[in-house]
């Protein structure tokens, strides 16, 4: 019976993770549309221009890397 008790609570957790995603993609595609959102009002208002957002990417993606861990060790 034992073997049968950990089964259940074995799935039961497989259950909970499975939940835990989906609660995470339904957060990350909520996020992205706000976000898409924000950049389109600032664009279209002239707070922002395309260059200056590619430009800022372009330097967050290039500190991102420098902290990023290599996995050569």
């Amino acid at each position: 019976m034992e073997m049968s008790n950990r089964r259940i609570s074995s799935h039961l957790d497989e259950i909970a993770w499975i939940a835990k995603l989906a609660d995470l993609k339904e957060d990350h595609y909520r996020n992205s549309l706000l976000l898409g959102a924000i950049l389109e009002l600032l664009l279209e208002k002239g707070l922002l221009t395309p260059q200056e957002l590619a430009a800022k990417i372009h330097t967050l993606e290039a500190s991102d890397q420098s902290i990023l861990p290599t996995g050569n060790g």
